[in-house]
């Protein structure tokens, strides 16, 4: 479930719909993204509160699936980077993290850096990474796969699954989403807020947590442990 600092925030501001990316070029192996929340209100911009660095800090995990229904995501079918079908049951036995990635978001440094580090030292242990290209915020994610999977492949290294870019909100929201969304359940059920917003989903296939756009994945990693661990 979302934490309820985040709940609060978006509670109290109902009309937050993104963060607003601050962005600075540099060198890969130092590379580094900043983001400053923002709030917008009538298309206008407006100055954010001074967020204390705890609100977004991944909560303690009590492992215990939530799924609303008895499917698990090894009832689905996606499409991998390359076109081609990848039942989600091969994933059986496995930890997952799922995220809607993008190129150009204030966010994608940090993530992908901290993504690629993360499944370099879990990977051995049962854990998988499925990063699914988005394009809904802030257009953020326009190239085509070829295109994306270069960006990812060369420029971070990632050897993580990369998908088919899907929709994970609205009429066409891709149906591991519609899943993930209905387990999650709470204020933020129905919507994803932004770029990297993560699911983690225990061995059985059931989700377990969520964790907002800020949450980065080195934040997540001790309820990465729990689960391989369980």
């Amino acid at each position: 479930m979302a934490s309820m600092a985040f709940s609060s925030v978006l509670s109290s501001n109902p009309s937050w719909v993104s963060l607003s990316p601050t962005v600075v070029s540099t060198p890969f192996s130092n590379c580094s993204f900043g983001y400053s929340p923002a709030i917008f209100r009538n298309n206008l911009s407006l100055k954010s509160p001074n967020f204390p660095a705890s609100l977004f800090k991944s909560r303690s995990l009590s492992i215990q699936a939530r799924a609303a229904t008895g499917e698990t995501i090894y009832d689905y079918t996606v499409k991998d980077i390359d076109g081609k079908d990848v039942p989600l049951n091969k994933f059986k036995g496995k930890v997952l993290l799922i995220v809607n990635v993008a190129s150009k978001c204030g966010l994608t440094t940090s993530n992908y850096k901290e993504l690629s580090h993360i499944y370099e030292k879990y990977k051995t242990q049962g854990f998988e990474i499925l990063a699914f290209p988005c394009n809904q915020f802030g257009g953020q994610e326009p190239g085509s796969n070829p295109e994306i999977k270069q960006f990812a492949c060369t420029r971070f290294k990632a050897e993580f699954p990369i998908f088919d870019k899907v929709d994970v909100n609205g009429p066409n929201t891709a149906p591991v989403y519609k899943f993930l969304k209905s387990s999650a359940g709470g204020f933020l059920g129905d919507l994803i807020k932004w770029n990297f917003e993560k699911f983690l989903v225990d061995k059985n296939g059931k989700f377990v947590e969520r964790y907002p756009p800020p949450t980065s994945p080195v934040q997540i990693e001790k309820d990465i442990q729990k689960l391989l661990a369980a």
